[in-house]
């Protein structure tokens, strides 16, 4: 993350910009200096999460109570010493980084399959439910619209906040607030080190507006590492200060900053660079790469440009001239259309006032968030978003007092206004009420992938910790992928269900043989929902009686389950949708057996009674790798249902599906051990009168429901032996090959589906299980 070799270059040879504070100290300071202000920390959310799981288990598919118990003692710390806490987290993986979001899928599949000794990898889901955990504690909790660390620098700097706290070498770069570490935070005394962007420019000799340029010289999230590897080189063979004590990669930091302090000692600014750097055909990334470093109100001395025409900026909030330290003097000229002020400069030539962020060449617009393959994408719509202020439209659930949904057309303030918004924004429906009230669900954290989905038509799911050796269990790339169809559906579709005019959508999602190379390109699939399918605005806007019951058909109507509904409500809240995920399961992967029914069963209903401290001290006597990966398809579900109930408009709580509330890895273990083995019911429910009464009730609403399905669930001891898989297993394990159930004109089955289509190219099914992971 960050920038390339920043964080090494601060750590072994410019230690000094490092400096030990503390937390509570800084917010006293705060608070003298702002009389009846709140300090407040922006996070940094994902860069958080390894710090925020602490419980040593992580294979079994996650130690849930015990997180959510780190992160209520988290938050509890900082509100002790009077700050608060405001969370960002990534909402959106932007086209310009999608090359570096696959390269890290790429190395963690590699790392998995050849683990070492310390090999540790966050649970499944983590980021997903690590939002409504926030959310639970009553954390401010927000979803961006981009990538997260622009919105997290753009709120720091707009609000006067205490600083950032992530491990990100780009909140150096990003002339915002100060930044601190999360890996050297102290939970018990509130120090940590803050890291200092002005010693950092004392030391290479420049100006903060000199930062993003030197970032994208040395290679970023944007820019390729190997884009100027010549350059740095010729810059390192010119440069008379190489300092024995500073490996290489330090030497050659020093070099390229040395080369941009001389150009700008002799005030020729980017034309001069232009004559050095080999930009060619990358010069439109260049530029973009520089500009995501500028934050609202910010300019850049580098963009000094003769422009041949007057081209509109497509972002207008960025400024692209005359940083700090430069004497130039730029008028500013406000967009007629965005009511913004647009940075001007003065063509010598011509004498005429131009806008800035332009290619100096073709005179061409350079696009902060354009993409020339996404634009090829049909079909879609175009919407006008720049006058247009957003409903905050909270779930009920986090604010009992709001109604369902907020109505549109109350103005209220966009939840969140920190970045530079298109003015026309390309997306796959047209109904600006409708994006309004996704936009404000997504912003507030509250939903999942459901404003991505209307926006861009495009969705990623992360690495699963799943065993390519085991081909009679899926991956749940697939066995999830009819849900995600019927949601697509539902989205896109314009109401009624026909899908025949829905464009496909997306998908980069991790799974074995898939090279990542190109998206799945996966279309919508046909829905059946008695009555008909009802429209987005009935199911998110409306508060008519009854329609929180045509909102719970479509949700089981996307899990095409809409014949189990009666054994789903006599068994209720909180197991309704654990049952409902239960038998879509089972009807969809046909080696699921009656033993692990029950051992899916008796952990949720055990759960409810352990205290944390119980849940810490349990051990396993081994790790089964087919435990391994039920554990993980059984959270990734509880993602899906995540999906589901937002874009059906919240039928459920959202705490009803909590992994905290459902799923422990470690005692799922442990009953799937002890069903293995022959347990007794008894036993897996501890021995347990009440328990065993609601074993045997959630237990007949699942069987029940699969027989409607045509899916009778048997036991595993009628199988014979299968592989053991990857991971090590110490005793056998047996169960049952398939011939591949199906649902007749109900979606494919997971065994017959392939990886869809890439590029226009139909692949044959993939039917190989990725040892993958998130």
């Amino acid at each position: 993350m960050g920038v390339r070799g920043l964080q090494g270059f601060v750590g072994s040879s410019c230690p000094h910009i490092c400096t030990v504070v503390n937390f509570k100290d800084l917010a006293e300071q705060h608070r003298s200096r702002h009389p009846g202000g709140t300090p407040t920390i922006v996070v940094d959310a994902m860069c958080c999460l390894r710090y925020w799981y602490t419980p040593d288990s992580w294979i079994c598919g996650g130690q849930w109570r015990e997180y959510f118990s780190a992160l209520r003692e988290f938050v509890k710390t900082f509100t002790a010493v009077g700050i608060k806490l405001i969370f960002f987290f990534d909402g959106m993986v932007e086209q310009n980084k999608r090359d570096e979001w696959v390269k890290r899928r790429l190395k963690n599949n590699r790392e998995i399959e050849q683990p070492g000794r310390n090999m540790f990898f966050i649970p499944s889901g983590l980021a997903v439910f690590t939002r409504f955990a926030l959310k639970t504690l009553g954390q401010e909790t927000r979803c961006s619209l981009q990538e997260a660390d622009y919105e997290v620098a753009s709120y720091g700097l707009q609000n006067d906040c205490l600083g950032i706290l992530g491990e990100d070498t780009d909140y150096l770069i990003y002339d915002t607030c100060p930044y601190f570490s999360i890996s050297e935070l102290c939970l018990d005394s509130l120090d940590t080190v803050m890291l200092c962007r002005e010693k950092l420019c004392q030391s290479l000799g420049l100006g903060l507006s000199d930062l993003p340029l030197l970032a994208c010289l040395l290679g970023n999230d944007v820019i390729p590492e190997g884009m100027f590897e010549s350059f740095r080189y010729k810059c390192l063979s010119s440069y008379t200060s190489v300092r024995e004590n500073f490996d290489k990669k330090g030497n050659i930091i020093l070099a390229v900053a040395d080369h941009i302090a001389k150009v700008r000692r002799l005030h020729q600014g980017e034309k001069k660079l232009e004559e050095i750097l080999p930009l060619g055909t990358n010069k439109a990334l260049f530029y973009k790469g520089v500009a995501s470093y500028l934050l609202p109100g910010q300019r850049s001395p580098w963009f000094f440009q003769k422009p041949e025409g007057v081209i509109t900026l497509d972002k207008p909030v960025v400024s692209m001239i005359s940083g700090p330290e430069s004497n130039w003097e730029v008028p500013m000229c406000t967009d007629p259309e965005s009511k913004q002020e647009v940075p001007m400069c003065t063509d010598p030539e011509s004498g005429r006032d131009v806008p800035v962020c332009t290619d100096p060449e073709s005179g061409q617009e350079i696009s902060l968030s354009s993409d020339p393959e996404f634009k090829q994408e049909v079909p879609m719509c175009m919407r006008s978003e720049s006058k247009q202020k957003l409903p905050v439209g909270t779930n009920p659930e986090f604010n009992p007092e709001a109604p369902m949904f907020t109505n549109p057309e109350i103005k209220q303030e966009d939840p969140i206004n920190t970045g530079p918004e298109m003015k026309q924004q390309v997306t796959m429906v047209s109904d600006p009420e409708i994006l309004q009230v996704a936009r404000a669900h997504h912003v507030q954290a509250e939903s999942y992938l459901v404003y991505n989905i209307l926006s861009s038509g495009e969705v990623e799911c992360s690495n699963s910790l799943e065993d390519e050796l085991d081909q009679a269990l899926p991956s749940q790339a697939f066995v999830y992928r009819p849900v995600r169809q019927r949601v697509y559906s539902l989205l896109l579709g314009g109401g009624g269900g026909d899908t025949s005019a829905c464009p496909t959508v997306k998908e980069w999602f991790v799974y074995s043989g898939n090279p990542l190379r190109h998206p799945d390109l996966v279309r919508p699939l046909q829905m059946n929902i008695p009555g008909g399918t009802p429209s987005l605005k009935l199911l998110w806007l409306s508060q008519e009686p009854g329609v929180q019951a045509r909102r719970l058909d479509t949700l089981l109507a996307c899990f095409d389950l809409s014949s189990s509904r009666e054994e789903l409500q006599a068994v209720g809240s909180p197991f309704e949708a654990l049952c409902c995920l239960l038998i879509y399961l089972f009807v969809q992967v046909d080696t699921l057996c009656l033993e692990d029914l029950h051992a899916f069963i008796a952990q949720a209903l055990c759960l409810q009674g352990k205290p944390t401290v119980q849940l810490v001290d349990l051990e396993l006597d081994h790790v089964d790798p087919r435990a391994v990966q039920l554990g993980s398809l059984l959270v990734r579900g509880l993602t899906t249902l995540v999906l589901v109930n937002s874009a059906c408009g919240f039928p459920w709580k959202t705490a009803d599906f909590m992994p905290w509330n459902l799923f422990d890895g470690k005692l799922f273990h442990q009953k799937y051990l002890q069903s293995e083995k022959g347990c007794t019911v008894e036993v897996l429910v501890e021995q347990n009168r009440s328990r065993l009464t609601k074993f045997q009730a959630l237990k007949s609403a699942v069987c029940r429901a699969c027989v409607k399905e045509n899916r009778p669930i048997s036991s595993r001891r009628h199988w014979r032996p299968h592989h053991s898989g990857r991971w090590g297993r110490q005793e056998s394990s047996s169960h049952r090959t398939s011939s591949g159930h199906s649902r007749s004109g109900q979606g494919q089955h997971w065994r017959d589906q392939g990886p869809g289509k890439r590029s226009g190219v139909c692949l044959t099914p993939a039917l190989d299980i990725g040892c993958v992971f998130t």
